[in-house]
């Protein structure tokens, strides 16, 4: 043997030290794995609850609009109940004379209109003059007015209606030409 060189005695101690050592890192290493695979059980159901929580909201909010659709026509149907117990209480009085009539029919115009306005139905009537808007209007002729600024409402010729302030129907307008 040289010198320097291990002895087979060495060899074998410094082989079962390096044993050891991998028998220590394969131990660390499957505490590791096993610690990992406990972390990815659980990282893997607070997913599936999350998912499934994520799937009842989504499902909670299906019905509630679903419901609030459903009550929102339900409460304006309600407030129209009155207007046509007043159209019948009207038609059920045979000898009205017209003055009787038409105060009847005033008063359930002006209910019609009420139970409208609570429903966020809102007339658009733009006075004469008003600037013309696309979004409210549509214009039905242009015509000439010397006495108005161009792209102006002249006359109304249907009232137009918004709900929640979206147009339901455009008043049909007519517009002052340009000059």
């Amino acid at each position: 043997m040289l010198q320097g060189e291990p002895s087979p005695e060495e060899l074998e101690a410094a082989q079962a030290a390096n044993e050891a050592e991998a028998l220590d890192a394969l131990a660390v290493a499957q505490g590791e794995l096993a610690a990992l695979q406990t972390k990815n059980a659980e990282l893997a159901d607070q997913y599936l609850r999350a998912q499934a929580d994520v799937q009842n909201a989504r499902r909670r909010a299906d019905d509630e609009i679903t419901k609030a659709r459903k009550f929102a026509v339900e409460a304006f149907a309600e407030s129209l109940l009155p207007v046509t117990d007043s159209l019948e209480a009207g038609l059920a009085i045979k000898d009205a004379t017209p003055e009787q009539i038409r105060e009847g029919a005033e008063a359930t115009l002006r209910q019609l209109k009420s139970a409208l306005e609570r429903n966020k139905v809102i007339e658009v009537a733009p006075a004469p003059g008003t600037k013309f808007d696309p979004h409210q209007h549509q214009a039905i002729s242009v015509v000439p007015a010397p006495e108005q600024e161009p792209n102006t409402v002249v006359s109304v010729l249907q009232k137009g209606y918004t709900i929640n302030e979206r147009v339901l129907r455009p008043a049909l307008v007519t517009v002052s030409a340009p000059k």
